[in-house]
């Protein structure tokens, strides 16, 4: 039987995690975002911030253990496994767009505008799926030979993810992580989404590196699977 909330269940994920960290860090914390932000409201500062984020790590943390939940397929038959990890991040893109709609939604009631410079967020979501496909090949690859992949994976992810700054801004960060920020390929995604989402500019900076990041992942995974993929059908 199918799901009775059905798609409900892509939002209700994102908004728990919203609510969660907005009490946490807005209410209890007392954080606002920095002066040069896009907007002063912390929720969608927030929000903003948090769907390209959201929108890589569930892809490559399922990516990660795919291979071995589709082992009949990939061992019995002419089944290009390449395929596994670009198919969750198109079940994960669905749930994506509910929330990008929600935020947009927000985004007219609560800061009374809309930029025309939504048309290139497209472009940063497939930049996004290049990224975390590419991630997810080589973590899937891994995991069938190394099966603690999911569990490296996982602890990697955690520090990934406050690493990036999402509810934090990069004025906040101490001197010595400027370095760590700089080579964050998620740091430019996410600027990109607020400014785009909440705000009327687009910084050109933010495409270019995000664009490197993506499609230097993408080839490299790329490459990685198709020579690990040797040895899956005697491992599987």
């Amino acid at each position: 039987m199918g799901s009775a909330a059905g798609w409900v269940w892509g939002l209700i994920h994102p908004l728990v995690l919203l609510a969660s960290y907005v009490f946490i860090f807005d209410i209890c914390l007392h954080q606002t975002p920095p002066a040069t932000a896009v907007t002063q409201n912390y929720p969608m500062f927030l929000f903003a911030g948090m769907l390209p984020w959201l929108l890589f790590s569930e892809t490559v943390q399922r990516s990660a253990g795919s291979l071995i939940e589709q082992s009949n397929l990939i061992t019995k038959t002419v089944f290009p496994a390449e395929i596994v990890p670009v198919s969750i991040f198109l079940s994960s893109l669905m749930s994506h767009l509910l929330a990008v709609l929600l935020v947009i939604a927000g985004a007219l009631v609560f800061l009374h505008h809309v930029s025309p410079l939504l048309a290139v967020l497209p472009v940063f979501m497939l930049l996004v799926g290049l990224f975390a496909v590419g991630i997810g090949w080589i973590a899937a690859a891994l995991q069938v030979y190394l099966r603690d992949t999911a569990q490296v994976l996982a602890v990697v992810l955690t520090l990934w993810f406050w690493a990036t700054p999402i509810f934090l801004p990069e004025e906040k960060f101490p001197a010595w992580a400027a370095a760590i920020l700089r080579i964050n390929p998620l740091r430019y995604v996410v600027g990109a989404y607020r400014d785009l989402l909440l705000g009327h500019t687009m910084r050109l900076a933010d495409l270019a590196w995000s664009a490197a990041f993506a499609i230097t992942a993408f080839v490299c995974g790329g490459l990685i699977f198709r020579y690990m993929k040797r040895g899956f059908a005697d491992v599987l």
